[in-house]
């Protein structure tokens, strides 16, 4: 049984309504944008600087900014009423998390099964590696704005991105390091010692904050205001979603694009296909087995198959500077994962 979702204010989905019924076709624009026109993105992807004359600089990191505003604005949607009705009736948030932390631990070992039977150099360490640093990471904020577009859940799925955040500096290093036997050539160490020492504040400033900002924001504001308020930063918040996903998509590609390499990349779509296949199956299959309405199961779909991509990069960045090219990996389910959200949200919207 689930909490029944709260629709969002009329003045909400007229600003938001039309991107988010074309949300699956923007998306691809945004990946064959990055592919076609990967210049600005790169220049986004870098550290900028605002001038505050005599009193030095401001950092204005784009990409981080673009999530907390995707975030903020799932949070702003989300009645605090709700949130507590969802911890009164959690079998979707447990579920949830139960599978998010499982479904690595039953996915990457067949990867890396299949993939010592290749002839790659490494033994297919270096795919191996991306995926595990994309499966463990915490719910992905996007996955709210694919919720709010198929009529889904939001409370459970906000409860999700939140509650897969907070847990994540526990469950991150415990998948990673139950996962490293499976590497070779330098891959675990180098991903254990990054681990350790960026997840937890990454999590914290990037996830949990913003988010709370936004359901603090809508307990204070009264109605009027917050109807105002939601109808500029909703619409503004998908943009950003889907200039988010063109600056990742953009780091990923000039690499490639640098340098190609087919068969890495035949390698890196099947691998990630794979992932994604058996993530969203997994889900679907647990939200039938415990009998959810159709929001809380198109919720608990998406929770278990989308991942937060977007600090897979930037960790891969962190650890492997010297390999860009398994930043392909990580772009690959990024589409996959977004494709497969669609034809959830098309399915039970």
């Amino acid at each position: 049984m689930s909490v029944r979702r709260t629709a969002a204010p009329p003045a909400t989905e007229r600003g938001a309504g039309p991107l988010r019924r074309r949300l699956g076709r923007a998306v691809v624009l945004a990946y064959a944008a990055a592919l076609l026109l990967p210049g600005p993105g790169l220049w986004l992807r870098r550290d900028h600087a605002l001038p505050l004359g005599g009193a030095g600089t401001l950092p204005v990191p784009v990409a981080p900014l673009l999530l907390s505003l995707v975030l903020f604005s799932a949070g702003l949607q989300v009645p605090l009423a709700a949130l507590g009705g969802l911890l009164r009736r959690p079998a979707a948030l447990l579920a949830g998390l139960v599978l998010h932390l499982s479904i690595p631990l039953l996915a990457i070992p067949a990867v890396a099964f299949l993939l010592r039977r290749t002839p790659d150099t490494d033994g297919g360490s270096g795919l191996v590696t991306a995926m595990i640093l994309v499966v463990a990471m915490p719910v992905a904020a996007g996955a709210t704005v694919w919720t709010g577009k198929g009529d889904g859940d939001q409370p459970t799925m906000v409860g999700l991105v939140l509650a897969s955040t907070l847990l994540s500096p526990l469950t991150v290093p415990l998948v990673v390091g139950a996962l490293l036997p499976l590497l070779s050539g330098g891959y675990g160490d180098r991903l254990a010692q990054v681990e350790q020492t960026t997840h937890g504040g990454f999590a914290l400033a990037g996830v949990v904050l913003p988010c709370a900002a936004g359901v603090l924001c809508r307990l204070a504001l009264p109605a009027p205001p917050l109807r105002r308020v939601l109808e500029t930063v909703v619409p503004a918040a998908l943009a950003g979603s889907l200039l988010l996903t063109y600056v990742n998509a953009s780091g990923a590609l000039g690499s490639f694009l640098a340098k190609p390499r087919p068969l890495l990349l035949a390698a890196a779509l099947a691998v990630a296909a794979l992932v994604c296949l058996v993530s969203f199956t997994v889900g679907r299959g647990a939200a039938r087995l415990l009998r959810l309405d159709a929001p809380a199961a198109s919720s608990l779909t998406l929770a278990c198959g989308m991942n937060n991509s977007s600090a897979s990069a930037v960790l891969i960045s962190t650890a492997l500077p010297d390999k860009p090219h398994l930043l392909l990996p990580v772009l690959a389910y990024g589409l996959l994962q977004k494709t497969a959200a669609n034809r959830v949200v098309t399915r039970t919207g």
